[in-house]
């Protein structure tokens, strides 16, 4: 996948150098080190892939389902066999620590897992006599060729939320991955390779927003996954939309965790901090907002505080890490300057995480878990996405002001609640407006056989990744109305 440094496209089985003109250097965010250099593919080598994938769907939709999964029994074994190989490419590339990178492929290889059940997922519905001596029944068909755009967080995981299934239910699938961690799907696809699958099933395309672009207007191209911020996704669903493909795009989030005065302090402190600051708050399920109910607030923000002045940060592969680097230097730049905001608009930056000195990597992309208390819930700094190290903290005076500030964000993936008491968790989890919810968890990441769910402006679409939802995206109902008069049998 990788020729003189520069990584190749994979196309109708072959590896392939671009013809790009333009190429961006890959970097370690932690030691800034050149790791390799990955072409922004043009228009014309995205129709290549799609007419490629085409051809070889007319194959592969063919196929038995229970032959489909024999190639991702193999892929899933081959994911297991290099699975610390990958791990180590993901921390490399994407920053995070190898205990988090681990935890990301330990989900990937679920969901290949998951997918292998399709011979059953897949199944259609039938009624026998709907009138006299005729049937109906609903048959699944696959879409055709499809394609997701993901991005640079999970390079490893959020691909296989798509691949899998529109594998097993018969597409042809083609992927853009993230161009800051492209090095990841690309030891995956070679990993596929392996597995025999025939050429074109599965290709993958490096680029920016001119590949984006051509894969949305493609007309061989049926649909689209994207995960990434908001904008983006929003401008992604309306392109695809707009050229008649099926889209889910997952969008960003400011995920919010109630913390009321019952709960366990120490527990919810530890779930916590692990929920704000692993992945360095890189995550679409970060917590980036604690809303503390009444007395709750003092205790919760001094042990809160000092786990966070205690994190161990620096390069994620070294031992006893707790938090690795972003992503690149404008995003540490970017981070930073909204802790500043934060500050500007009266919260107190209890702990700063600003201009950290990290001892052999003084120029990585690194900030430290950061604090900011006594944040106003209209401010800018209360609704802004900052995916970075920094949890903010609102002080209320009842649960039911704390569900309003939740449901008062323009976000919905995730909302969280801290609590002893079974009637405000009933009352949290029916009132909050959020598509995934967690009681005394701080991730609520759904296991690959639930959807992952997104409301208001962190998803566009019906359907989402993983699960039931993935197989409804990756098939297309068919109707058959049939009837078979015994007098038509005298002609045979």
């Amino acid at each position: 996948m990788i020729q003189d440094g520069q990584l190749l496209n994979f196309v109708n089985g072959t590896w392939q150098r671009s013809a790009a003109g333009e190429f961006l250097d890959v970097h370690n965010p932690a030691t800034t080190e050149t790791i390799v250099r990955v072409p922004l593919s043009e228009r014309a080598e995205v129709d290549a892939v799609a007419q490629a994938a085409s051809v070889a769907w007319e194959s592969w939709r063919r196929t038995p389902p229970t032959e489909r999964i024999s190639y991702l029994f193999k892929f899933r074994s081959l994911l297991e066999a290099h699975f610390d190989e990958i791990a180590r490419l993901i921390t490399q590339e994407c920053g995070k620590t190898l205990t988090e990178a681990r935890a990301e492929m330990r989900r990937a290889v679920e969901n290949v897992e998951v997918a292998c059940g399709i011979p059953m997922m897949m199944q259609g519905t039938n009624v026998e006599d709907i009138a006299s001596g005729i049937d109906e029944l609903m048959i699944r068909q696959p879409v055709g060729v499809v394609a997701a755009i993901t991005p640079f967080n999970f390079p490893g995981m959020v691909p296989l939320w798509f691949l899998p299934y529109a594998l097993a239910c018969g597409n042809c699938f083609i992927i853009k991955p993230s161009e800051k961690t492209p090095i990841t799907m690309g030891r995956i696809v070679e990993l596929l390779v392996e597995t025999g699958l025939p050429s074109g099933v599965v290709s993958l395309v490096n680029g920016g927003k001119e590949a984006v672009d051509a894969l949305l207007d493609h007309p061989l191209i049926r649909a689209i996954s994207f995960v990434g911020s908001t904008p983006v996704a929003r401008y992604v669903y309306s392109r695809a939309a707009a050229n008649g493909k099926r889209a889910q795009c997952q969008g960003g989030a400011k995920n919010p965790v109630i913390v009321l005065p019952d709960a366990d302090m120490d527990m919810t402190t530890r779930i916590v901090t692990d929920a704000a600051f692993g992945c360095a708050g890189q995550r679409c399920l970060a917590a980036s907002v604690a809303i503390t109910v009444g007395e709750a607030r003092n205790v919760f923000a001094e042990q809160i505080a000092d786990a966070a002045a205690s994190r161990k940060v620096g390069y994620g592969l070294d031992d006893g890490i707790e938090m690795g680097a972003v992503i690149t230097p404008q995003s540490r730049s970017n981070i930073e300057m909204l802790i500043g905001k934060g500050a500007s608009e009266g919260a107190e930056v209890m702990v700063d995480g600003r201009n950290p000195a990290i001892a052999g990597y003084e120029h990585g992309n690194f900030v430290r878990p950061t604090i900011l208390q006594n944040v106003d819930p209209r401010s800018e700094i209360a609704r802004t996405e900052i995916f970075g190290p920094v949890l903010s903290l609102i002080n209320v005076q009842t649960i039911e002001e704390a569900i309003a500030v939740v449901n008062a964000g323009a976000y919905g993936n995730m909302a969280c609640l801290f609590t002893s008491s079974g009637a405000a968790a009933r009352q949290f989890r029916y009132e909050a407006r959020a598509g995934n919810i967690g009681i005394n968890v701080g991730v609520a990441a759904p296991m690959a056989f639930f959807p992952f769910s997104g409301w208001k402006d962190s998803f566009f679409g019906d359907l989402h990744a993983q699960g039931s939802d993935a197989v409804e995206f990756y098939t297309e109902k068919k109707i058959v109305v049939e009837r078979w008069p015994k007098e038509w049998s005298r002609h045979f």
